[in-house]
């Protein structure tokens, strides 16, 4: 029996929806593609020291580049151990015993908070010192790192090109 015009129209439109639907997979591929690159050339390896304007850090050639470790910032006004403040710089250089209790008793207890699994390990720590600070202070610092499980101190600089000697 011949169908009509309205059946045959009827039995198009419900043929387009009951076809399977195809993903264009070249658009999304080149959207990836594009993320991919983009997150590449944003991905920056390289360690962020914290920042801080109160500090000018001197200039080196240093070729290594720093941890991520437990940071001391020496302003010309304070003394501030991961974000917090524990000492005016003045105070440091005024007192007459060599360490600063103050910093001895807050990497004490960050070493006991630490999550280390060998204790006897030696923990790192990084002074970044404004390069006006007195190096009375610098010393009475590490002396105060000495006395603690953070034996391992190291300082942050600029990093500056070598000039080549001809």
């Amino acid at each position: 029996m011949k169908k009509s015009a309205r059946a045959r129209r009827m039995d198009r439109h419900h043929g387009r929806h009951k076809a399977v639907a195809t993903l264009n997979l070249t658009a999304l591929m080149d959207i990836f593609t594009i993320l991919l690159i983009f997150l590449l050339v944003n991905n920056n390896n390289a360690a962020k020291l914290p920042d801080n304007k109160d500090i000018t850090l001197p200039e080196s050639t240093a070729q290594e580049m720093p941890k991520d470790v437990l940071t001391i910032q020496v302003s010309a006004r304070d003394v501030i151990v991961a974000g917090q403040k524990i000492a005016s710089t003045d105070e440091v250089r005024q007192q007459d015993s060599r360490t600063v209790q103050a910093l001895v008793d807050e990497l004490n207890y960050r070493a006991a908070q630490s999550l280390a699994a060998d204790k006897s390990a030696e923990k790192e720590v990084m002074i970044l010192g404004d390069k006006s600070v007195p190096y009375a202070v610098i010393k009475k610092l590490m002396r105060s790192c000495m006395e603690t499980p953070y034996t391992k101190v190291s300082f942050a600089v600029l990093k500056v090109a070598e000039e080549e000697d001809e």
